[in-house]
């Protein structure tokens, strides 16, 4: 009797729960074609390449290699051509100097579409914050980059410079070509093991080796999701073998992390440790974040501490790697700028075997190669933002707020 009395009941609640979701879809699906009209609207004076009905610029880029084609859309529009993944997200790409320097000049804040996938990584620290927290954290580590902190750093990069070159030298005496890009990548993760925690490879246990190896493929996996339209998506992404790879290794970086530093602020309360601290030939990065502190005497959080520690990691890491590896590709293309390099570099040295601090000012023919080398080969090829406020470019063309 209950039962009967009930099902009439059920049905109508969920033909009403249908309606309302019925409704919600229908309303969600209004408001995100009025916004891609919107968006159209605003990058009509901005030709572009044709798009996919779904997927937008996203699958080309995919099956050419994104920034390849990247390129070559940019030789046939010029200043600036629209970028979609999907039909709802865009961005416009700009390339010509002034159309950047009308934005970057500005202060827009970083395009959160973005960026927020480098949260669940490196959390909240000086690549993803802006604002009055951004400057506060960068205060706050600006003295780790003085002069004489990073002195003593130039023969840490020397020594595992050197290590690199070894095992060049085997690989190089068995007469076949080699890929350099994992080594240098290696040899860059090394020095930042030492300026960052005070390690190298001498005094790596299981757990800074396991480290080592999910920095490596958070960077890789990082740069995968962003190429991946479909991994855009939080809900699919986490749910991808991908996406749960990408998040077994965040767990072994942040739990490296948080072991170093309760380890680190363990030490610092022993009057020994701190002894040794003060005797140490140069101060880590570790050591200046657990030491800094703003004007009214408030340091930095654990929270705050990791997120520095990961992004340093992460952007000292991959840009390093990139950097060097293109700059030697650049050399080899180029034997004639090599070898006045190399010219430079043995009159600087002399009878020495090793560079100094008061070196790097006198490479000046170095310095313009590599500074060229940057600018045909960028280590961060792109940066996002999202306009606060409308700009208008040297030619006439806008952009309204919110793009």
């Amino acid at each position: 009797m209950a039962l009967s009395f009930l099902s009439p009941s059920l049905s109508r609640l969920g033909l009403w729960a249908s309606v309302v979701i019925l409704m919600v879809t229908v309303l969600k699906l209004f408001s995100l074609l009025f916004q891609r009209q919107k968006l159209a609207r605003a990058l009509d004076s901005f030709p572009g390449p044709p798009t996919h009905w779904l997927f937008g610029h996203a699958l080309e880029i995919q099956k050419t290699g994104g920034l390849d084609k990247v390129v070559t859309w940019t030789e046939q529009f010029p200043y600036a051509h629209p970028l979609w993944l999907g039909q709802f997200v865009v961005f416009l790409n700009i390339y010509e100097p002034d159309y950047a320097k009308a934005v970057y000049s500005r202060g827009d804040p970083k395009a959160a579409y973005v960026y927020d996938f480098f949260l669940q990584w490196i959390g909240k620290g000086l690549l993803v914050l802006e604002g009055p927290k951004w400057f506060q954290h960068r205060k706050l580590l600006t003295p780790g980059f003085h002069y004489d902190v990073l002195k003593p750093y130039v023969a840490i990069f020397a020594e595992s410079t050197r290590v690199m070159l070894d095992k060049w030298e085997k690989k190089a005496s068995e007469n076949k070509s080699f890929d350099i890009f994992c080594d240098v990548g290696h040899m860059a993760l090394d020095t930042l093991m030492k300026c960052t925690f005070g390690k190298g490879d001498s005094g790596l246990g299981h757990s800074d080796n396991s480290y080592y190896l999910a920095v490596s493929d958070l960077t890789l996996l990082m740069q995968q999701r962003i190429d991946s339209f479909q991994y855009h998506n939080d809900f699919i992404y986490w749910l991808t073998p991908h996406g749960r790879r990408f998040l077994r290794a965040c767990q072994i970086a942040h739990d490296h992390t948080d072991h170093v530093i309760r380890q680190r602020k363990a030490a610092l309360q022993d009057e020994k440790e701190q002894k040794k601290l003060q005797e140490r030939r140069h101060l880590d990065f570790l050591d200046i974040l657990l030491g800094a502190r703003d004007e009214s005497g408030i340091k930095l959080s654990d929270a705050d501490l990791r997120a520095e520690v990961d992004t340093f990691m992460f952007e000292g890491h991959d840009t390093t790697t990139s950097g060097i590896s293109w700059f030697l590709y650049c050399m080899a293309l180029y034997p004639m700028h090599q070898q006045r390099c190399r010219e430079e570099a043995r009159e600087i040295l002399g009878d020495r075997d090793s560079f100094q601090w008061d070196d790097l000012a006198k490479m000046t023919y170095l310095t313009m190669c590599i500074k060229e080398c940057f600018r045909l080969y960028p280590p961060v090829p792109q940066v996002y933002r999202q306009l606060s406020k409308p700009v208008t470019f040297v030619d006439g063309r806008s952009l309204p707020a919110g793009l």
